[in-house]
């Protein structure tokens, strides 16, 4: 076995989740991540807590939502996750585009179906991680060996460094009331921030972690953006989306390639069509765009934001939380041509932040 897989099992275990002894822990994974479930199940084992493994598999899903009609909230998953302690869910493809032919309008009614479920996860101790599987290689158009070093690259690491780096940026935006972000002629966008959490991320809940994120007040996005990285949602590709705001709301909104996809998310419910996050990515080991969103919103020299549903840490008391049964993650290239003010300074211009030489 790789070591640094070995490598991944722990700092999951002693980084992102902080196990202790006694705890329930699920691991839920597919089968081309089987080499990581066996290192964790050593490190759970290490650790006198207690493990159980789920198979995802894509075939499985796609199977399903092919052949329903109507989804409920599955109750006896909601009582497994009830009775966790620790959830580690690992990402590893063995086709990226197994669900690409389930209709986008029951991928919505699946997720609306599993929302509860989603929020009990939310609650508990969890980290979201890859495996560098030859499908998700094939995606970012690397070779398997080529992708394996991308990965541990920007997994190994020093994360305390990186919280460290990262927290500059944090106390720039936390105590904050406006964020404007402008790129080129096709991005200009404000929204207020004040009230809201700024949350450091440092490889906890997501790994790799690389990013400082909080939730736009609701009501209060104003301007247009066009997201000129590309969505991988569903099994689909969807390129050139331009989203336009009032009052906080997506009044309008296009896609070059797969624009039907972008409606299904925006109409899942009420929610999905406002922000639920805005992230500004600073892990400069996440150096190219692979089409994985737990990366790719990391990438440095890069902003991103999220319709739907907005995390709770990120939500003060005094604001309302925007909910959703999504949160899809949409990128904007910052290195050329772009800046982001907070307050009317300009904290970072063309990539670079003000507290970098």
């Amino acid at each position: 076995m790789d070591p640094r897989i070995r490598e991944h099992a722990e700092i999951i275990a002693n980084h992102s989740v902080d196990l202790q002894a006694g705890d329930n822990v699920v691991i839920r994974a597919p089968p081309a991540a089987e080499d990581l479930v066996v290192a964790l199940h050593e490190v759970v084992g290490a650790h006198d807590a207690n493990p159980l493994a789920l198979t995802s598999n894509s075939r499985f899903e796609r199977a399903y939502m092919r052949a329903g009609e109507e989804f409920e909230t599955p109750e006896h998953h909601l009582a497994l996750i009830e009775e966790t302690d620790v959830y580690i869910a690992v990402r590893a493809d063995t086709n990226v585009t197994e669900t690409s032919d389930v209709d986008p309008e029951t991928n919505a009614a699946r997720s609306q179906a599993a929302q509860p479920i989603l929020g009990e996860r939310l609650s508990k101790r969890w980290c979201l991680t890859q495996y560098p599987a030859p499908a998700n290689a094939q995606l970012a158009e690397m070779s398997t060996e080529a992708y394996a070093e991308f990965v541990y690259d920007a997994i190994v690491k020093d994360w305390g460094a990186v919280r460290d780096h990262q927290a500059q940026m944090a106390e720039i935006l936390d105590p904050a009331d406006e964020v404007r972000i402008v790129s080129g002629d096709t991005t200009d966008v404000r929204m207020r921030v004040d009230g809201n959490p700024t949350l450091n991320d440092y490889g906890e809940k997501n790994l790799p972690g690389g990013e400082v994120f909080t939730a736009p007040v609701r009501d209060s996005v104003e301007g247009e953006v066009l997201f000129d990285k590309p969505l991988y949602h569903q099994g689909r590709e969807v390129t050139g989306v331009h989203l336009r705001f009032e009052g906080g709301e997506v009044v309008e909104h296009s896609a070059e390639k797969n624009e039907a996809v972008l409606t299904e998310v925006l109409d899942t419910d009420d929610g999905a069509r406002y922000l639920g996050e805005l992230g500004i990515g600073m892990n400069r080991d996440i150096d190219q765009f692979t089409y994985n969103m737990l990366f790719d919103e990391k990438m440095g020299d890069t902003v991103h934001m999220a319709v739907g549903r907005a995390y709770e840490d990120t939500v003060g008391e005094a604001n309302e939380r925007n909910e959703s049964a999504v949160h899809v993650d949409m990128i904007v290239d910052m290195s050329e041509d772009s800046y982001i003010e907070v307050d009317g300074e300009r904290v970072q211009e063309d990539g670079r932040f003000v507290f970098e030489e």
